[in-house]
């Protein structure tokens, strides 16, 4: 292989290895990791959308002590400078004695009753967010939360924003999911409500999940970044089930089955309506439903059709900085007719049910990895591609048209679908309209 060019494997290839052998190159914990442009908009942690930092502070009237070297904080200031978290950030800086000895965890119960003092409301809870420095001290973060607890009266919880666990059993954003939902107490079970787990904005307001659940005699449906105050974040303990609705909550619905009994199901985030459909099938048997999706699925196959009749068979490139599962929406896109020339992602194995579909379908599609240190000599400006989705690949092809499709507010189902091919014919059709 030239070194000069970037490291990619076609589908083809890492279908036929398999999901035991996925190259080096794709596997970010086996190399120096390259934070390119497209790299930093979702791998640093000052990135913008929902790092552990905002997602800590999911929790209604809650803030975040940050706890770390100036050089750790600094890029906090990007998210302390919008207007949604006026004073919900507070920092503890640490010295070289503190690295040194551990000093600065004793110093936390009276940078809490400081915060208490200052704040004109006392916060519902202070979540403690730590770095790889504690880390490698090998802070216990829940035994200082819970001196500190018990020292200042007010809830304490910890995040672990450390990246050296990113690729471990319990990476930051799944603990960080766990920890926001270990605050609801033992209620009263009700019948018809249910709790959404996974996304920190919500889903959006036109998904067909909200009109479905109603229909099957659901009467209320919560989700952490709808509630108005902290009493509704508790009145969560209250819902019959939890509907995880991204793999990242699954320890957060584990946790809240184990401490309130709670049970769940879990949906997946897909752009195949006919996966989507059997999904909802599924769904419906194991809660002794049945539900009628044909509206919305005759809606989502509608606007495929019409996108597709007025491009014809567009080529894509897709990056992993987006609403979806890069290899899953590759594979729908292609399952509809449409090719897929290259995708910015590494594989993970519970990646290669798509992969492999990919393979089947488009065996020479390439696939990439943002963070790899070859990506510096990728061609940028060189692709094929005729529209790309995801930021990361609006980087490598500058001139091609582009859809973000990375709001806060999640799609989710076959309104996702709908508004997905809305936005991508928005970007075709400004693409022309310059010509």
């Amino acid at each position: 292989m030239d070194r000069k060019s970037a490291v990619s494997y076609t589908a083809a290839e890492l279908s036929a290895r398999g999901k035991q052998d996925i190259p080096s190159e794709l596997v970010s914990g086996t190399h120096l990791i390259y934070n390119s442009p497209a790299s930093l908009m979702f791998n640093s942690p000052g990135a913008e959308g929902y790092g552990v930092k905002r997602a800590g502070l999911s929790v209604p009237d809650s803030v975040m002590l940050l706890v770390a070297p100036g050089c750790c904080g600094r890029n906090t200031s990007l998210i302390s400078a919008m207007p949604e978290y006026h004073n919900r950030f507070f920092y503890l800086m640490m010295d070289e004695t503190d690295l040194v000895t551990g000093r600065h965890l004793t110093k936390i119960p009276e940078a809490i009753e400081e915060i208490c003092s200052f704040l004109p409301k006392k916060p519902s809870a202070v979540m403690i967010c730590i770095t790889c420095v504690d880390a490698l001290l090998g802070t216990d973060m829940e035994r200082v939360c819970r001196k500190a607890e018990k020292t200042t009266g007010v809830r304490v919880r910890p995040c672990y924003m450390y990246a050296l666990t990113r690729e471990g059993r319990k990476p930051p954003m799944v603990h960080v999911r766990q920890s926001i939902y270990s605050m609801l107490e033992k209620r009263t079970r009700d019948p018809r409500a249910v709790n959404l787990l996974g996304y920190f904005a919500g889903l959006r307001q036109d998904s067909e999940l909200y009109p479905l659940l109603h229909g099957a005699g659901i009467r209320c449906i919560r989700e952490i970044g709808k509630c108005a105050s902290f009493d509704d974040y508790l009145a969560m303990a209250e819902a019959n089930f939890n509907l995880i609705l991204h793999p990242e909550a699954r320890f957060a619905a584990e946790d809240l089955q184990q401490r309130l009994g709670i049970p769940s199901v879990e949906l997946t985030r897909l752009y195949q309506i006919e996966r989507i459909r059997r999904q909802y099938t599924a769904f419906g048997a194991a809660i002794g439903v049945s539900f009628d999706d044909s509206a919305y699925y005759e809606a989502a196959e509608a606007e495929i059709e019409r996108f597709r009749t007025k491009y014809g068979p567009v080529n894509f490139a897709i990056g992993e900085f987006l609403n979806a599962n890069p290899f899953e929406l590759a594979a729908s896109l292609l399952q509809y007719g449409f090719r897929v020339s290259e995708i910015y992602a590494a594989p993970a194995p519970e990646h290669y049910v798509y992969v492999n579909r990919i393979a089947s379908l488009s065996p020479e599609t390439r696939i990439y990895s943002n963070l790899e240190p070859t990506m510096l000599y990728y061609a940028i400006g060189g692709g094929s591609a005729d529209l790309t989705i995801g930021k990361d690949a609006s980087y490598y092809n500058p001139d091609t048209p582009n859809v973000p499709w990375n709001s806060d507010i999640q799609p989710f189902g076959y309104s996702g679908v709908v508004s997905l091919f809305w936005e991508l014919d928005q970007a075709m059709s400004s693409q022309e309209g310059q010509r």
